[in-house]
């Protein structure tokens, strides 16, 4: 076996051990999702009124529960779902608008797609610009 061949295997073995320690992390730090009925509460906030949302459902990410309310609207992106309108209303690029998500009073840290619900969580959607 030439030296060249072996670092060329080392550099394999390198890349396989790395895929399996991200994929144990993956395994570990994944959000725990809760199975059955759950009572969600949404308030979205839209030029300074509030509107609030209160049902039940199976969802075990906040995406799905939204859309089986027919709440958001949205393009795919590499990260997930990009929320462009609630309630059918979209934001304005041109304005600078965004929807910006809280869970229970946090502000979420990741999307639609992989945020879990859990029973009694509470959302808030409002429209936002950037400043």
């Amino acid at each position: 076996m030439t030296k060249q061949t072996r670092q060329i295997l080392a550099v394999i073995l390198g890349l396989i051990i790395l895929a399996g320690a991200f994929t144990a992390v993956w395994f570990f730090t994944r959000p725990e999702t809760q199975t059955g009925e759950k009572a969600l509460h949404i308030d979205i906030v839209m030029g300074g009124e509030t509107e609030s949302i209160d049902f039940r459902t199976d969802a075990e990410f906040l995406r799905q529960a939204l859309e089986e309310q027919n709440l958001i609207e949205g393009t795919e992106s590499a990260y997930g779902l990009m929320v462009t309108s609630v309630k059918g209303l979209t934001a304005d690029e041109a304005k600078q608008e965004f929807w910006q998500f809280k869970k229970n009073g946090e502000d979420m840290m990741e999307g639609v797609d992989t945020t879990t619900v859990a029973d009694g969580d509470n959302f808030t959607i409002t429209l936002t610009t950037w400043s």
